[in-house]
């Protein structure tokens, strides 16, 4: 028969099982002395068996163990399941201190996880999470500086002890780390099957185990999957420790359901056993950096300021001329767009920016606006080239758009030796882009623009159709035009450059 008692671990925890289990054997050499464990390897999330010790014949009104005769680490979590002879709930409280003279408290908060409670025998786990203050690693076969474990009893008892164990990978906080867990008791003859009850366990966890018993008797069977921590005994009790390896690497989340059989004898006998889950550590946080993203407008100022955004989702305005950061952006690279510039503003740079923010550092991003008065616009008509090749054109163009008109000579028709002729005459009209225009950098007196637009080849009509052009710059640089006045620009793959050979441009910064 047996009598079971299930509570829920905190939110998000892991169940960790602890049993503890008395044995009939007759004490012999290695009676109290903690046995190695068979297997002691990191699980895939990274909870590894750092650190354990354990003993039983104490008595009085403490129960105490070291890690000797080498401490866990910071940061670690501390599993330590107490054992005694007498009734439950008499731990009044849980400690630990440094090995010395005098001792010196530690100050880990210890909780009680797990209990369990039956005919006169009790047991009772507490965990502490991310345990500092002590020397972390450290060996000293002379226990001076070691960590140590003390349950303070309300009352004494005749026999009692505990098991310690430390673990590395486990999340930082009791709230993080703590899972389900379960605890129960029973009585049998013969073999007894002592099972703590099953508890969800997620994928990467610990669980732990552990039962008691108040006959030193043998296992027939341990839990499956599990193993070994230590097994204690005494004349009056043993324990036996299991922990879950093989589930801690499995992938998905699941259950776990620790059973012992127990080799009782003829007279009924009474075990105790418990079972919990402890959370794996997070993983760490994505290394981050911070973006600085600056603005310098040349020209009249907007207004309004602009709006810089990373990666399509993340946006701050920012003023004409001035900075934001963007702070704790993952490491690696971005994109970075700068929009809401006017129509008679225009970005000189790459826009959107790639940038690579560095861990630990910033990044910065440099955006050049140009913007014009709103009334700027340009003219102009002439000739471009002597001789009976050369290029004719008109064009009006503003912030707003426009029309440009560009005719190309070939006095010999298609000549392929000729820069300008080697598709033969033609006439192109476009129509100038809104929002195209704009001054060219450390050029006041020119400007820029592009659009699409239709060409007619006379000569080669299979090439008659539409195409983008860009007037890269078109310069009036005083008066009279012919021999100073510059214009560069390109139809598709046709590109024609060079001072007016007549006629004139006219850069009009006011109606």
């Amino acid at each position: 028969m047996s009598k079971q008692s299930t509570f829920a671990g905190l939110r998000g925890l892991l169940a960790v099982a602890v049993l503890a289990v008395a044995c009939t054997e007759p004490a012999g050499p290695d009676r109290g002395r903690v046995r190695p464990p068979e297997l002691a390897t990191a699980a895939a999330s990274g909870i590894a068996l750092d650190q354990f010790n354990g003993t039983l014949s104490e008595s009085g009104s403490e129960l105490v163990k070291g890690f000797n005769s080498t401490n866990p680490h910071t940061g670690d979590a501390i599993i330590a399941t107490f054992f005694w002879v007498g009734p439950p709930g008499i731990i009044t409280s849980v400690t630990d201190f440094l090995a010395s003279v005098p001792n010196t408290p530690v100050g880990n908060t210890y909780t009680q996880v797990a209990a369990a409670s039956a005919n006169g025998i009790s047991m009772a786990t507490y965990v502490a999470t991310n345990v500092q203050n002590f020397p972390s690693g450290l060996f000293n076969p002379t226990g001076e500086q070691i960590l140590a474990i003390r349950a303070t009893l309300s009352v004494p008892v005749p026999d009692g002890g505990l098991v310690i164990s430390a673990w590395t990978g486990v999340a930082p906080t009791l709230s993080q780390a703590l899972g389900a867990q379960s605890s129960a008791s029973g009585v049998g003859v013969g073999a007894t099957v002592a099972d703590p009850g099953a508890i969800p366990i997620n994928a990467g966890a610990l669980a732990y185990a552990v039962t008691m018993s108040n006959d030193v008797v043998s296992f027939a069977a341990r839990p499956e999957g599990f193993t070994n921590l230590t097994t204690m005994s005494d004349l009056f009790m043993q324990t036996d420790a299991e922990y879950d390896a093989d589930f801690a690497v499995q992938g998905d989340a699941g259950t776990v359901d620790p059973r012992w059989t127990w080799n009782f004898g003829l007279v009924p006998a009474t075990w105790l056993a418990s079972v919990l889950a402890l959370n794996a550590a997070p993983p760490p946080p994505p290394p981050t950096g911070d973006l600085t993203v600056t603005t310098t407008t040349n020209g009249p100022t907007p207004s309004q300021g602009y709006t810089v955004t990373v990666d399509g989702t993340s946006s701050q305005p920012i003023p004409p001329n001035g900075s934001v950061t963007f702070a704790g952006l993952a490491a690696g690279g971005h994109s970075v767009e700068l929009s809401g510039v006017p129509a008679n503003c225009r970005v000189s740079d790459g826009n959107p920016q790639d940038v690579t923010v560095p861990s630990g550092g910033t990044a910065t991003v440099s955006f050049t606006v140009n913007c014009l008065a709103a009334n700027d616009k340009m003219t102009g008509g002439g000739k471009l080239g002597d001789g009976r090749d050369f290029a004719t054109f008109g064009f009006e163009a503003r912030s707003t758009g426009g029309q440009l008109e560009w005719v190309q000579h070939c006095g010999k028709g298609v000549n392929s030796g000729s820069p300008t002729c080697a598709l033969g005459n033609f006439t192109f009209h476009g129509a100038i882009a809104a929002g195209s225009y704009s001054a060219v950098s450390d050029q006041p007196n020119c400007r820029a623009w592009s659009g699409t637009g239709t060409a007619k080849f006379k000569d080669v009509p299979s090439r008659n159709g539409t195409y983008t052009f860009t007037v890269n710059a078109a310069c009036d640089n005083g008066q009279p035009g012919r021999g100073t006045d510059f214009i560069d620009i390109a139809i598709g793959d046709y590109q024609d450059s060079g001072y007016l050979t007549g006629g004139n441009i006219q850069l009009h910064e006011k109606d």
